[in-house]
C-alpha cells in the first residue's frame, strides 16, 4: 500500500531559510523520530525542504534508520511576498480563497500547489518505493493536504502544530488522511 507522510518542521528560531530549531524544536525532533519509528511500516525515502529547520527536524529519524535525506526545492515554504506585509495573516487567509492571489515577489497558492503536486505525483507513481516521508512547512503542507481533501483551508493551517505529521494512504479508490502527531504534555 502506497503511503506518503507529510511532516511540518519542528519549532524554529525564525522564518529565514537558515533558521535553526529552538531547544524545544530539537526535543521535538527526537520525539518525532520516536513516533515515526513506532509506525507499522518502514520509510523508504525521505525528501525534505532545503531549509535548515526542516532538515534538522528529520535528521534524528534519518540517522537512526540510516536513510539519506534528499532535499528538494519543491518543498520549500511558499513566499507570500518579498516585501513587508503588515496584514499578512489577512492576506494569507485571502490566498486560501483566491488561489491566484500573488503579491510582489511572492508565489500564489496555485503556483505553490503546482510545484508540490508535481512531487506528490512522482511519489504516488513511483514503482520502486512504497512509503515516502516529505518534510516541509505549514503553508505548503496545508496546500498539499488540499489535494486529498478539497475542503482543507486557512483554518486547517491555523490548527497545525510544529511539528505536525499526516499520513496519506490510498485505500480502494479513495485517499485517507490521518493526523499522527499529538503534542506531548511535557512542552
Amino acid at each position: 500500500m502506497k503511503r506518503i507522510l507529510l511532516v511540518r518542521h519542528c519549532d524554529a528560531l525564525g522564518q529565514h531559510k537558515d533558521s535553526p530549531l529552538t531547544k524545544k524544536g530539537l526535543q521535538q525532533a527526537y520525539e518525532l523520530a520516536r513516533l515515526l519509528e513506532r509506525q507499522s511500516f518502514s520509510i523508504d525515502h525521505i525528501i525534505c525542504s532545503p531549509y535548515l529547520r526542516s532538515v534538522e527536524s528529520i535528521r534524528p529519524f534519518a540517522n537512526r534508520m540510516n536513510i539519506s535525506i534528499k532535499t528538494d526545492e519543491r518543498l520549500k515554504e511558499r513566499v507570500l511576498s518579498e516585501e513587508p506585509v503588515d496584514d499578512w495573516l489577512e492576506i494569507l487567509e485571502e490566498s486560501f480563497q483566491n488561489y491566484q492571489l500573488k503579491l510582489p515577489g511572492g508565489e500564489s497558492s496555485n503556483d505553490a500547489f503546482l510545484r508540490a503536486n508535481e512531487l506528490l505525483d512522482e511519489c504516488m507513481t513511483n514503482a520502486t518505493n512504497e512509503n515516502f516521508l516529505l518534510v516541509t512547512h505549514g503553508n505548503l503542507l496545508t496546500l498539499m493536504l488540499k489535494k486529498f481533501h478539497a475542503d482543507v483551508g486557512f483554518q486547517d493551517w491555523k490548527n497545525l502544530s510544529n511539528p505536525d505529521v499526516y499520513v496519506v494512504q490510498r485505500i480502494g479508490g479513495e485517499y485517507m488522511v490521518e493526523r499522527l502527531w499529538e503534542e506531548p504534555n511535557q512542552w
